[in-house]
């Protein structure tokens, strides 16, 4: 049987890079996927792509969250596995880091965060059926990264509030675990030194135990196992998947 046969998922940003993965992964593995984002059209074909459906949501809205996860319960009875893979980069060091700028991060990286593990285990407590809640963090979740200052606070954040809705969702069946990917080639990172011509990207691997740079699919096979029941023993708990650079 497939891995997530009758479950219902959604996965923010899941538009392009590694929402879309996951999105392809979970459709594959029997799941009724809705794969949420801000770009709408590119978010609208990725799903027509995948055979799931899509929803428009910023994930900064409390308004947005309610609204979809009210959806998706109202069509699909229920709602099982929500992973909050929305998140934006602005690297900026701590002297020339702006308010402006570090609240966009803030908002997105983890009130989206708070507002979504928020929003699904009221839906999921409800339904008494348990469920499972992946937070994609970082490796800067897990270390202070040069020239990351709001980027890091967050991943930081989404560590700990993992840990603490574990802990409060547990007795229900509710299941929250955080990833923390590595370097990761995907349109968020495209403008990464790393990525700006060959040399520096095979300079970067040489650094990477394992010699290569991740791919989108390398989190998605992550988010799989901590959204089915292979990981039914797993809350609270951080996995990382960066090529063994932090290990």
């Amino acid at each position: 049987m497939a891995k997530l046969q009758d479950r219902v998922a959604l996965i923010t940003g899941g538009a392009r890079g590694q929402g879309a993965a996951e999105g392809r992964l979970f459709v594959a593995e029997g799941a009724t996927v809705v794969l949420a984002d801000v770009l709408d059209e590119e978010g609208e074909r990725t799903a027509a792509e995948a055979g799931a459906e899509y929803a428009h949501l910023d994930v900064a809205s409390e308004e947005g969250w309610d609204a979809v996860v009210a959806d998706i319960v109202a069509r699909h009875g229920r709602l099982d596995v929500l992973v909050n893979n929305a998140g934006i980069l602005r690297a900026s060091q701590l002297v020339n880091q702006s308010l402006e700028e570090w609240n966009l991060v803030v908002a997105i990286n983890q009130t989206g965060v708070f507002l979504g593990m928020r929003a699904a285990a009221r839906a999921m407590v409800a339904a008494g059926n348990g469920g499972s809640i992946v937070n994609i963090s970082s490796v800067a979740g897990l270390e202070g990264v040069f020239g990351s200052t709001a980027y890091s606070a967050t991943k930081w954040a989404v560590r700990g509030m993992t840990k603490v809705a574990a802990k409060e969702l547990g007795r229900h069946g509710v299941r929250v675990n955080s990833i923390h990917p590595g370097l990761i080639a995907t349109e968020m990172t495209a403008d990464f030194p790393a990525f700006s011509n060959d040399e520096k990207r095979a300079r970067a691997e040489r650094n990477i135990p394992l010699r290569r740079v991740g791919v989108p699919e390398d989190i998605a096979e992550m988010v799989l196992f901590l959204a089915s029941d292979a990981s039914s023993y797993c809350t609270g708990q951080q996995f990382v998947v960066d090529g063994g650079s932090h290990g």
